[in-house]
């Protein structure tokens, strides 16, 4: 029961109770998880009654570990569950590995029935391989947009925080499941509720889905040169193709020294450098999240040749790239 001297949001005796059906698949995130449930236990707590309930599933019902190790045991195996019920796949680490055929059937065979579906962190993956997300757009989290994008090319990616497509929802992971859960609450009760549940968490900056997930440019790389900044920008946004030193200083309206000293001066190295360290960790990525072939690695990342790319990739990472797929576990996916 709630605490008599705080606040209690009145909602109608008649609201059913609404289940949550979270699948832990393993190595899954656990921030992005525990952000979710406690949102909604919060959100009962502070409405005086059940709004919510949940049950945790996995994949035969057996004890799922986090990716930090921990171990939960979970109330049921993937079972048929109401049309009323909203599902919350919680991916982490290795989504390919751990995105199942079982797993791929189940969730078309829910979402046939008319459930909701969210993809929690990486999960995002699991609904687009069931083919939940066709025609919708998605959001995943930073760091495995580039193989979700080559793989689901047709999937309109975004760098949103979270995406509600009417019953298909995703999240970018981290704390992005409490801006979800907080949409949902309002949506179904009121902003008031949502607020108040945001309150209690101290989380004072509610985003929406027209927040971005990573911080800007000038904070990321400690540096708030505007002109610095846009060239950066440029270059993360163009790098299947890249553009000359030479064209990049002309936009930003200044001579390809200049340029070279702004690099040297913020970044301790020069603007070739640098960009063509950003096309080699999009490369290490593709290599360690997908099966795509070196050749078409490269390909992907502004190479022209597999022998070009192998040695950029070498000087750099200290190995080759085949040797960086062989020695990561994590790369087969689900065909």
């Amino acid at each position: 029961m709630p605490d008599p001297k705080r606040p209690v949001f009145k909602t109608p005796e008649q609201t059913v109770t609404k289940r949550c059906a979270f699948v832990l698949l393993n190595c899954f995130s656990l921030l992005s998880f525990a952000s979710a449930l406690d949102a909604i236990r919060i959100a009962n707590r502070m409405a005086g009654r059940d709004l919510y309930s949940w049950t945790l599933l996995s994949e035969g019902g057996d004890i799922v570990k986090c990716s930090a190790g921990t171990s939960f045991k979970v109330d049921d195996d993937l079972i048929e569950l109401k049309r009323d019920d909203i599902v919350f796949v919680c991916g982490g680490i290795d989504i390919q590995d751990n995105t199942t055929k079982r797993l791929l059937n189940w969730l078309r065979r829910e979402a046939r029935r008319g459930l909701a579906v969210a993809g929690l962190c990486t999960a995002a993956y699991s609904l687009a391989k069931a083919g939940l997300l066709d025609g919708k757009r998605a959001t995943i989290h930073w760091e495995n947009q580039d193989s979700f994008g080559e793989e689901f090319p047709e999937i309109e990616l975004t760098k949103s925080v979270f995406l509600a497509e009417g019953s298909r929802m995703t999240t970018a992971g981290g704390t992005s499941s409490i801006d979800l859960i907080l949409k949902i609450i309002a949506d179904d009760h009121g902003e008031e509720l949502a607020n108040a549940v945001a309150d209690q968490m101290i989380y004072n900056s509610i985003r929406t889905d027209q927040d971005t997930q990573r911080l800007s440019v000038p904070t990321r790389i400690g540096v708030r040169h505007p002109k610095l900044s846009l060239v950066i920008q440029m270059m993360e946004e163009n790098i299947e193709e890249p553009i000359s030193p030479s064209l990049l200083a002309k936009d930003v309206k200044m001579s390809t020294r200049q340029l070279e000293r702004l690099f040297r001066r913020y970044l301790n190295r020069s603007p070739k450098r640098y960009y063509m360290e950003l096309r080699l960790q999009k490369a290490r990525n593709l290599l360690m999240q997908t099966d795509m072939s070196v050749i078409n690695v490269a390909l992907a990342c502004g190479f022209a040749s597999p022998s070009h790319f192998s040695k950029c990739y070498r000087s750099h990472y200290q190995t080759t790239p085949y040797r960086e797929r062989g020695s990561h576990t994590g790369t087969a996916k689900i065909t």
